[in-house]
C-alpha cells in the first residue's frame, strides 16, 4: 500500500468529507477521490461509502492498522534523517600500564550514552609510545601513568602543544608472595626492598625506572614480563618470581602500602588540541567530580 494513499484515506475517514480532506491536505477534491479509488483498486475492496462518506467494514479494519503503520513510517523517516544528519564520531583511547581504571571506563560509558553515533575503541599502548601515538593521530587521546611525588606531573617527552590533564592520583602498594617475611606489615619502605627480586613489567606495574628515579638502587630482576595482563602479573608474584608495585586499587587485598618514599600513582590524559568532540567529552567526564 502506498503510504500517501493510506494517509489520504485516513483523513477522509476522519473528516467524513472528500472536500474537507482536500482542504486539509492541500489537494483538489478530484485528486483526493482518485487517491482513495487507487487504494481501493490496490486492495480490491471498497473502503469508503460515498453517501454518507463513512468507512465500510473493510475500511474500518484498515483504519485499525493505519495509525500504527503511519506512525512507524514517520518514525522510520525521522530515524533515517537523524542518522544522515548526525555524522559518526570516532574516539580511540590509548592506555598503557595501569592507566585505564574504573574512572576511565565510566567516562567512556557516559560519552557513549551522550553521543549515540560515537564509535569507541580502547587500544593497549606502551607508555613511551602514548604521546607519539597522539601526535601521529593513531589515537585521539591517551591515558599515561607513572609513580611520582604527590602533585608532580609525569615526565612526558614530546608533549609540547598537546593538552595534558590530571585524571587522578592514588597511593601505591607492594605485591608480595604469600608467606613473604614482610607480608604482615602495615606499610613498607622501598629502601627495605631494593635488594629483593623484582618483576620487570612496565606494561602491567609501576616501571622499575620510576622506582629507580625515586630511590636509586639495583632492583635486581627475577623475571621480565613484557605483557599487560594483570592476572599474569599476580600469578608471577604469587609464585615468587619477583615483587611489583601497583596502584592500591589494583594491587589486591594482600598488598602492603608503600610508605616511603612518598610516591603516588598518577594518571594523566594526553590529547591533541583538535582531537574532536568525543575526546573533549571524554576529558570532561574524567574531570567531573565523582
Amino acid at each position: 500500500m502506498d503510504p500517501h494513499l493510506l494517509r489520504t484515506f485516513t483523513v477522509v475517514a476522519r473528516l467524513g468529507s472528500f472536500s474537507a480532506a482536500a482542504q486539509e491536505l492541500g489537494y483538489t477534491q478530484s485528486a483526493v477521490s482518485q487517491q482513495v479509488a487507487a487504494l481501493e483498486a490496490d486492495l480490491g475492496v471498497p473502503l469508503l461509502g460515498r453517501r454518507p462518506v463513512a468507512p465500510t467494514e473493510a475500511g474500518a479494519r484498515l483504519l485499525d492498522h493505519a495509525g500504527v503503520l503511519l506512525t512507524r513510517l514517520a518514525a522510520a523517516r525521522a530515524d533515517v534523517v537523524r542518522v544522515a544528519r548526525t555524522p559518526v564520531v570516532r574516539l580511540v583511547v590509548g592506555a598503557g600500564g595501569c592507566a585505564f581504571g574504573p574512572r576511565a571506563a565510566r567516562a567512556l560509558a557516559q560519552v557513549r550514552g551522550a553521543m549515540p553515533r560515537v564509535e569507541v575503541a580502547v587500544r593497549g599502548i606502551e607508555r613511551a609510545a602514548a604521546v607519539p601515538a597522539v601526535v601521529a593521530g593513531d589515537v585521539d587521546a591517551a591515558l599515561v601513568d607513572g609513580a611520582v611525588a604527590p602533585t608532580d606531573p609525569l615526565r612526558l617527552a614530546q608533549a609540547e602543544g598537546l593538552a595534558v590533564e590530571l585524571v587522578g592520583e592514588e597511593p601505591l602498594a607492594v605485591m608480595l608472595p604469600p608467606g613473604h617475611p614482610l607480608a604482615g606489615r602495615d606499610a613498607l619502605r622501598l629502601a627495605d626492598l631494593t635488594d629483593a627480586l623484582w618483576l620487570d613489567a612496565p606494561g602491567a606495574a609501576v616501571p622499575l625506572a620510576d622506582l629507580r628515579a625515586a630511590l636509586p638502587a639495583a632492583y635486581p630482576v627475577g623475571v621480565p614480563y613484557a605483557g599487560g595482563d594483570a592476572r599474569v602479573l599476580h600469578e608471577l608474584v604469587a609464585a615468587g618470581h619477583g615483587l611489583a608495585v601497583l596502584p592500591r586499587s589494583a594491587a589486591g587485598p594482600r598488598a602492603v602500602p608503600l610508605s616511603a618514599p612518598h610516591l603516588v600513582h598518577r594518571v594523566e590524559l594526553v590529547r591533541g588540541a583538535a582531537a574532536g568532540p568525543a575526546a573533549e567529552a571524554f576529558a570532561a567526564e574524567l574531570a567531573a567530580p565523582r
